[in-house]
């Protein structure tokens, strides 16, 4: 390592001696709000991460980790509530077909099917990380791990940069069940449960989960007084509605196999995504992304070319899981793992967010995964491996029309007659056939990606003990990728200027799929020692390797003969080294939990996504980049009816200011604070012998962030948030059986506003865009266990 970065490894010793000793900041395992807590020991956690059941504090990797219990009691059950607790853990949730996954500053959201992801997203022991497939309802969980720094060898090879891992409830044998319903504001409706029951040899379990909201920002789109009156009216934005469905099915024949399927099916409708313009303002409103909008109103032909007459998502996900375990001995295991998944989304959008037709987009995203592991453990005194091999074979569309009306797409995009603005402060339109006297004229494209990709992989991972305090681990993972890449349009000429209004960056293909092929492979590296302090304190270090993979982006052209042809750009393979020390300790006679790490990465091909001016999202290499970080928790028991939790990170993440990087150079990472917090507990004291009361907060904390890689204005207007506290509180009443309770939430207790996102494809048209963030959200809640 150089010895700037040594210095700065060692210079943060001090930082993580004051986190250490501060007051109780970290995760928590999950006690149910109405249970006992069965003393004043801190719960242990037990996680799979090393493809072995382990003590939390045992694991030479950064891991938080927390039941499906205890985020219940948090009222935690989307991706984005569970990052607000975490440490290094960033998810923007701008609908279910594009959720942003990053971890230490590194961004996983492309939905183009030619870029491969960068953090794994991990159901049931199954790769699921593809963006526009990889969100998923969070109920009947047992626990999720998030492991942070490069993980090929336990996670894949989407795990650059860490991952994600999900693990699902399991069938009982005892019959049980649950049933939770809850009423808010907003029109929120809740409804979730499960059952399950079997006998010795088989046992089962259905579980589902509804949940529906209107949108929070107020639509006029289609309103008496807008510019679309008698059109068709728009929802209101960033409303939901959430169906998931869960069985599953466990044999055990006898005690040395054990086997698990699970089906899963999700259907998502949420109304649409309030992409506000910073420049237009609605009819009689303001630019501010909190008022209302005017969003959509596309005409007629809106169903026929982008899918829908209304904005939102339309949205299906089948999921299907078969893992199968061996103990063939008291030593060895024999596990295969089986997984396929398909999701099919249509999502329509108003990219200008504002009430003209100018930039009306769809995307029409498909994909088919599917996955097969088969690996060996072996466990004694003194060493514990396992070893195996993966394929991983995927297919996938993305498809984006567009949408316009040619006489307002001219005067917006290009002001064609001097003096008419694109949206009067009156709230009209501009256009050029209107101005005319013309009636509307419009025109719609479209073009597209595939991909195709199948990877083999082989792995192995060791830990050997070297002496009663010492050991060593080692993991390797080789993969051989065959990935095919492929472009398609279709753009015929405008009425008014004879030639396509605009290109997309490609030429129309007449219907045709060009594509470009080719073959990539990697050995992925990972190397751990951990030291036993004392029987209740560790402390590790790790090198490891990550990859994100060798981008093909595929672009059509003409060539000599005024043939369509593909035009690929290859992008070399995104390499990250990460040098990571760590310290892990129960204290306080088992009250106390903590964990800290300091870990620096270096980056080579650093993989981005840009807007060119064309409005097309296009990878590119920013070159050479860094990242140093340090990360603790902290969770306590202070006595049997309090428990404390929280965390700390600070991450200063950034492209090399070096001058070879261009216009990226110094620029910070995007999505990413370079601070974030957050802490709360959970209180429950019995007030009869039947009844007792218990409430559970947090407050999180996040700096500042920008949400473009280019860290600059668009339009005058900055794409970046301030700081942004959060509150969340829940209060309520439970039986001492835990048979019952009814629990009163507010989330965003103070009503803070703040956005989630800005810019979008809106910024290449010179509108950006902006999202807000959820205002509070209360309401009442009841649960039935039995």
């Amino acid at each position: 390592m150089p010895k700037s970065i040594l210095a700065r490894l060692s210079g943060s010793a001090s930082l993580l001696s004051v986190i250490i000793a501060g007051p109780a900041l970290a995760q928590t395992g999950g006690q149910a709000a109405g249970q006992d807590s069965g003393g004043d020991l801190v719960e242990e956690i037990i996680v799979t991460t090393q493809k072995r059941e382990q003590n939390l504090r045992d694991v030479p990797v950064t891991v938080t980790s927390y039941t499906g219990r205890f985020l219940q009691d948090l009222n935690i059950d989307e991706f984005d509530e569970v990052s607000e607790i975490t440490p290094g853990l960033i998810i923007q949730e701008q609908s279910p077909n594009n959720p942003a996954f990053v971890i230490r500053g590194i961004t996983s959201d492309s939905g183009s099917a030619q870029i491969a992801p960068r953090v794994s997203i991990y159901l049931n022991g199954v790769d699921v990380s593809r963006s526009r497939g990889s969100h998923f309802e969070l109920f009947d969980i047992e626990r999720v791990e998030v492991a942070k720094g490069p993980q090929a060898t336990l996670f894949g090879t989407a795990s650059a940069i860490g991952a994600v891992s999900v693990i699902s409830r399991k069938p009982e044998e005892e019959v049980s069940g649950e049933v939770q319903v809850g009423y808010g504001n907003f029109d929120n409706y809740l409804a979730r449960g499960y059952l399950t029951g079997g006998n010795q040899n088989v046992q089962g379990r259905i579980a589902f989960s509804y949940r529906k909201r209107d949108g929070f920002i107020e639509n006029i789109a289609g309103d008496p007084g807008s510019q679309s009156e008698g059109g068709v009216v728009q929802p209101d934005l960033n409303g939901i509605e959430r169906l998931g469905v869960r069985g599953s099915l466990r044999f055990t024949p006898n005690d040395n196999f054990i086997a698990d399927l699970v089906l899963n099916y999700e259907e998502n409708n949420d109304t649409g995504t309030s992409f506000k313009s910073g420049v237009f303002a609605p009819t009689g409103g303001a630019t501010d992304p909190f008022s209302f909008a005017e969003l959509g109103g596309a005409g007629p032909r809106s169903e026929e070319v982008l899918g829908d007459d209304e904005l939102g998502i339309d949205r299906e996900v089948y999921d299907a899981n078969l893992t199968m375990q061996w103990a063939l001995n008291d030593n060895w295991t024999l596990t295969s793992v089986t997984g396929y998944r398909e999701f099919d989304s249509v999502e329509v959008f108003d990219a200008d967010g504002s009430q003209a037709i100018f930039a009306e987009f769809a995307e029409d995203a498909t994909g088919d995964q599917f996955s097969q592991e088969l690996r060996a453990n072996y466990d004694s005194d003194g060493i514990s491996a396992f070893f195996g091999v993966n394929y991983f074979t995927e297919d996938g569309e993305q498809r984006v029309p567009f949408l316009t009306e040619e006489g307002t797409f001219l005067q917006c995009a290009a002001g064609v007659i001097p003096g008419l603005p694109c949206v009067a402060p009156d709230g009209t339109i501009g256009s050029v056939t209107l101005s005319q006297g013309q009636p509307p004229i419009f025109y719609d494209a479209e073009f597209g990606n595939t991909g195709s990709f199948d990877i083999y992989s082989a792995f192995a991972d060791a830990t050997v003990n070297l002496t009663d305090r010492l050991e060593v681990t080692a993991g390797l993972r080789f993969i051989y990728e065959e990935r095919e890449s492929g472009a398609f349009a279709r753009l015929p000429n405008s009425v008014l200027t004879g030639a396509p209004l605009i290109a997309f960056g490609n030429v129309d293909t007449g219907g045709q799929v060009l594509t470009v092929e080719d073959d990539f492979d990697a050995f992925l590296p990972r190397f751990n020692l951990r030291y036993e302090l004392n029987d209740d304190a560790s402390v590790y270090a790790t090198v490891a390797k990550g990859r994100r993979s060798n981008v093909i982006d595929v672009a059509s052209t003409l060539d000599e003969n005024g043939n369509a042809v593909a035009d690929p750009t290859f992008i070399p393979a995104e390499i990250v080294w990460n040098y990571e020390a760590g310290f892990k300790a129960r204290v306080l006679d088992n009250r106390v939990d903590l964990a800290a790490s300091v870990f620096y990465q270096d980056y080579e091909n650093f993989q981005v996504t840009i807007l060119d001016p064309d409005g097309v999202t296009r990878p590119s290499n920013a070159g050479t980049a860094s990242n140093f970080g340090v990360e603790a928790e902290v969770r306590g028991q202070v006595n049997e009816f309090l428990q404390l939790f929280g965390n700390v990170a600070y991450i200063d993440a950034s492209i090399d200011d070096d001058p070879e990087n261009g216009i990226f150079a110094g620029n910070r990472f995007r999505l990413q604070p370079e601070w974030s917090t957050a802490a709360g507990g959970l209180f429950s004291y019995p007030i009869t012998d039947d009844v007792k009361f218990f409430t559970n907060a947090t407050w999180t904390y996040r700096s500042d962030v920008f949400f473009e890689i280019e860290n600059q204005q668009v339009a005058g207007l900055d794409i970046s948030e301030n700081d942004v506290h959060l509150v969340n509180l829940r209060v309520g009443f439970a039986a001492t059986d835990d048979q019952w309770e009814v629990n009163f939430y507010a989330n965003n207790l103070f009503d803070r506003e703040y956005i989630i996102d800005a810019g979008n494809t809106g910024g290449a048209f010179g509108t950006p865009t902006f999202v807000a963030g959820p205002p509070r959200f209360y309401g009442v809640q009841l649960t039935g266990r039995f």
